[in-house]
């Protein structure tokens, strides 16, 4: 299957609805996990304004591991409760932060991030690894991106291959 990259036009909103039809259509029907979020990374990245990191963590039943991702080298592990992702994989709710400079026990893997959010990935009730877009510029994201990530995330977690 060739996929094509189609710019997003029209009001955030709008650009987000585009986005979120191309993710699904990403993930149907493909039951391999890395590919569907090294996919989902590299659609993201490439969409998305004023992103500099975007990618995947994956919970091992200890600590976040990294996953595929489009952008600097990454930390390649996260204890639960540690960091934005950290936080995130352990109060399983999406961690919006305008200035990652603030966030007490950020995990600066790159110096030029400086907000943040981050999406537990749940099936069901288990955790199996967050969303984690990072941005150079402060207060980057707001709850507009908050709902179109958690729906990405919410179709990553819904496709055959997130277990």
């Amino acid at each position: 299957m060739s996929f094509d990259l189609v710019p997003l036009t029209g009001d955030r909103t709008n650009r987000y609805r585009q986005l979120t039809e191309q993710a699904a259509a990403l993930v149907a029907g493909e039951p391999d996990r890395i590919a569907n979020a090294a996919n989902l990374s590299a659609l993201l990245y490439h969409s998305l304004p004023e992103v500099n990191w975007a990618g995947f963590y994956f919970y091992d039943g200890h600590e976040l591991v990294v996953g595929p991702f489009q952008g600097k080298p990454a930390c390649v592990r996260i204890p639960l409760g540690k960091g934005v992702c950290g936080t995130a994989a352990q109060t399983r709710r999406t961690q919006l932060v305008p200035d990652v400079h603030a966030f007490p026990g950020h995990i600066a893997c790159d110096a030029d991030s400086r907000s943040e959010i981050v999406v537990p990935l749940l099936l069901e009730d288990a955790l199996i690894g967050v969303l984690d877009l990072d941005s150079p510029e402060p207060g980057r994201f707001d709850d507009t991106d908050r709902r179109a990530l958690e729906t990405v995330a919410k179709i990553f977690t819904d496709s055959p291959a997130a277990c």
